[in-house]
């Protein structure tokens, strides 16, 4: 981060825990399980540091997001959160989130590059959507969308894949929710018992 930026607030830091570009996108949107959902893209800025710290930044240069790019951003978001929610269920998704979502896939996403410069992409924030909306395509027609999984943390509302090797991963971070609940197990248990 530059000297010129402002500190970004603590709360809308981005995970990046969910194995797939397009898991870590939808996480774009925190606490979707409450009244309060946490939105992390709330301007095109963010949208901008999210493509940067996603490594979906085409030539190496800050992408410059329009404001219908970043509402065409959050529309695809909650299609492709809906989309590989409904595909872990066994259930069939809705055919116009489908359809948003292969249309996004449809257009040129980024051309990897050899060299310093690892994206290049006429339209860098289309490219990088288009980007994400394959990686969920792909996911969902996958085997590996069967270990994709939600965090057991009932306050936490990220999906991740896990990668574990006995795939038995509960929470979406050991470092955010697995921590919370083994200090809440031991303070449980450590808890003396009271008398009536």
């Amino acid at each position: 981060m530059t000297g010129t930026s402002a500190p970004v607030d603590p709360a809308l830091t981005f995970p990046f825990i969910g194995g797939r570009p397009c898991l870590d996108f939808v996480a774009t949107l925190g606490r979707r399980h409450t009244d309060t959902p946490l939105e992390r893209i709330p301007d095109t800025a963010a949208l901008a540091r999210w493509f940067a710290e996603a490594e979906l930044a085409a030539d190496g240069e800050p992408v410059r997001v329009t404001a219908r790019e970043l509402a065409d951003a959050r529309t695809l978001r909650e299609a492709l959160h809906r989309v590989v929610r409904a595909a872990m269920a066994g259930q069939t998704p809705e055919p116009g989130d489908v359809q948003l979502i292969n249309q996004a896939a449809a257009r040129p996403d980024l051309a990897p590059q050899l060299g310093p410069v690892r994206w290049t992409a006429r339209q860098p924030a289309r490219a990088a959507l288009a980007t994400v909306a394959r990686d969920a395509v792909l996911l969902v027609r996958s085997p590996l969308l069967g270990r994709v999984k939600k965090c057991e943390n009932p306050d936490c509302s990220l999906l991740f894949l896990d990668d574990s090797q006995a795939r038995r991963r509960r929470w979406c971070s050991m470092e955010r929710c697995g921590n919370l609940a083994k200090v809440a197990g031991y303070r449980s248990r450590s808890r003396p018992a009271t008398t009536r």
